[in-house]
Formats: C-alpha cells, sequence, structure tokens
C-alpha cells in the first residue's frame, strides 16, 4: 500500500514493467498524460504508449536494460514520443530505474511530457536564425557604409584642409572658421563609423590576432612621438617613463598600439593644464607575472559614482569634449583579445590612471 502510496505521489508519470514489458503499476499522472481510465494500463505491453514505429526497436532495448540495469534516460541522444489513447503523440523524455523485488527485477519509467520544451526550443532556433539573417545584413549594410560613408568623408576633409592651406586662394575670417568647423565634425563622424566598425568585428570574432613577443617599452615610445605634439599644442607637459630593461609582453603588436593610443589620447583630450605620464611598472598577480602600462593624467578626473560608466558603449561623461563615446568601450574589448584588462583609478578633480594589464611572455 505504502509503496503505491510512494507511486501516486511523483510528479512525472510512473510506469513499471516487468522483464517481458508488461505494465505491472501505473500512476494517475500516467493514466491522464496518456488519456486512459484507471487500470487500463495494467497488464498490458508498455509498448501501446509508444507509435508504431518505435515498438520493434524497443522490444531489444527493453531486453539489453534487463542484461545491464541502471539509473539512466532512455534513448539518450534520441527524441522520444508518447502516442495517447486517442492517437495524438507527444515528445517525452523518459528515465529509467532498476527494482529488485521478490518477483524479480522490474523497471521504473518516469514520463515527463516535454511539449512546452520543444516548442520552447523550435521557437529558440528559429529566433537563432532570424538573428543570424539580422546579423548578415547588419555586416553587409556595415560593409557599405564603410565604403559609401567614409570615402566622401576622407574627401571632404582632405579638400577642408587643402582650403584651409589657402591652396585654393585667400578665406576670410569667417570662411576659414566654417570650414573648421567643417572639418573638426567630419572626422568626428569618420572616427564614429571607424569605431562602429571595430566593434562589430570584434563582436563576430573577425578580428585577427596574432600573440608574440611585444616590446611594450618600443611601442609605448612609438605612441607618445604621435601624440606629444597633440599634448605640447594644448601646453601640457608629456612625458614616459621606462624602467631599465626591455619588458616582454604576449600581444598583437598592432593591437596593443591602437589600445594605448585609444588611452592617452583621451588622457590628452581631457585634461586642460597640467601633464601626462605614460609608465611601466611590472607586477606579479595570481602566480604569474604581468605587465602593468600605465596612462596618468592631471585631468578633472572622474567622480567615483561614474567610474562604473567609463567602460560603456556610448558614455560620454563630458558631451562638451567631442568624441564617440566608444573609445573606452573599444579598447577594453580589444584588451581582452589579448587576454588582458583595463582597470581605472581617478580622483575627481586630481585627475585619472588608466592601467592596461597584460601576460609577461
Amino acid at each position: 500500500m505504502w509503496f503505491r502510496a510512494l507511486v501516486e505521489s511523483a510528479p512525472d508519470a510512473m510506469v513499471i514493467v516487468n522483464k517481458a514489458g508488461t505494465i505491472l503499476l501505473a500512476n494517475r499522472q500516467a493514466e491522464n498524460m496518456f488519456l486512459y481510465g484507471t487500470n487500463e494500463l495494467i497488464g498490458r505491453p508498455v509498448e501501446m504508449l509508444m507509435p508504431e514505429r518505435f515498438r520493434s526497436r524497443h522490444s531489444g532495448q527493453r531486453t539489453g536494460y534487463h542484461h545491464t540495469p541502471r539509473v539512466r534516460p532512455m534513448g539518450a541522444g534520441f527524441e522520444f514520443s508518447g502516442i495517447r489513447k486517442d492517437g495524438s503523440e507527444f515528445p517525452i523524455d523518459i528515465s529509467l530505474s532498476p527494482l529488485e523485488t521478490d518477483d524479480g527485477l522490474l523497471t521504473t519509467a518516469a514520463i515527463r511530457d516535454v511539449t512546452e520544451r520543444k516548442r520552447f526550443e523550435r521557437e529558440l532556433q528559429a529566433a537563432n536564425v532570424e538573428l543570424e539573417k539580422a546579423l548578415a545584413a547588419k555586416d553587409r549594410f556595415l560593409r557599405s557604409l564603410s565604403h559609401e560613408l567614409r570615402t566622401p568623408l576622407n574627401a571632404i576633409i582632405g579638400f577642408t584642409g587643402t582650403m584651409l592651406m589657402r591652396l585654393a586662394g585667400p578665406l576670410t575670417n569667417d570662411q576659414e572658421k566654417q570650414l573648421g568647423t567643417i572639418k573638426t565634425s567630419a572626422k568626428h563622424l569618420l572616427s564614429l563609423i571607424n569605431d562602429l566598425l571595430d566593434l562589430v568585428k570584434i563582436d563576430s570574432g573577425k578580428v585577427e590576432v596574432k600573440l608574440e613577443p611585444v616590446a611594450c617599452g618600443a611601442v609605448m615610445e612609438e605612441v607618445a612621438n604621435t601624440l606629444r605634439p597633440l599634448a605640447e599644442e594644448k601646453g601640457l607637459g608629456f612625458e614616459i617613463c621606462l624602467p631599465p630593461g626591455e619588458l616582454i609582453v604576449s600581444a598583437d603588436r598592432h593591437i596593443l598600439t591602437q589600445i594605448l593610443t585609444n588611452l592617452t589620447n583621451n588622457a590628452v583630450k581631457f585634461t586642460p593644464s597640467g601633464s601626462v605620464r605614460m609608465e611601466i611598472a611590472g607586477t606579479r598577480s595570481d602566480g604569474r607575472n604581468v605587465i602593468e602600462l600605465q596612462i596618468v593624467d592631471t585631468g578633472a578626473g572622474i567622480p567615483e559614482n561614474e567610474l562604473a560608466r567609463v567602460f560603456q558603449a556610448f558614455t560620454q561623461l563630458n558631451p562638451d569634449t567631442g568624441g564617440t563615446g566608444m573609445g573606452l568601450y573599444l579598447s577594453q574589448k580589444l584588451a581582452g583579445l589579448l587576454g588582458g584588462e583595463i582597470t581605472c583609478r581617478s580622483k575627481y578633480g586630481l585627475g585619472s590612471t588608466f592601467s592596461l594589464t597584460l601576460q609577461e611572455s
């Protein structure tokens, strides 16, 4: 009596069969699932609960199970269906358990209707197909964007630069100011397009990363030589502090250069007075030798409650300075491709330190 009560209390449909495949016990959940009345299943072959196409194969599988009985899902890797009394089919999962009794070895089958799960899986698969189509369409659009927008923008920047050099003739003050605005706006738009295209490449896994030993001091000097004139134009001090001896990191040189250029350019842009410093520190972390490349500025700093936002896409803490709001977000993504990370320490009004951590080669 207690055993029957235990089977009835199970949340799944339960069917117990003997070696011959005869149903000895079925709980109410099983009767309701397969639309049979009370005790209609008792004494009947268990194959009656499965479509005709499964029945011949099941007889051999049942015999095999009795030779090596163990708790396991039935037909792992295959999809099973049950058949109701009215002939309708529905997807099921079955778990088998051996049951030793005085009458010999029996098999307990726990059966679950997975119609809703299968429906969800089909919807998810269809959604994934649509997502893949949308991503492919986005890639095609952005490739077109690259050609259709960058080409004329580069022409605009080139021609305005030529006019500002007065190669085409003299300019009035108003004309010079307006041409300067056009050139600045075109460069801003071109930067946004380039950032978006870089982001698409990263997210689609199309960025080729070639990790190799890279002398990080040489890369920092290269970036410093490129951006020092921009700092000096603003009246900022600019220095690079390298330790004695060369430090080698495992990185992609092109990507490392892009990250350091973004971080240093930001430091120059957001520092109205004072200085920008590039430096290298060797540190140890979690038993690994890592190198920390730091960009330190004396700019306005970042409020503590805004620090969590600086690496988010399209985030501009000070919109008046221009930019796309993508630089730090992209830099963090690129750092991840190198197995590194960018962190930020800042005090509002005192400046910021952005650190790129990479594994030593």
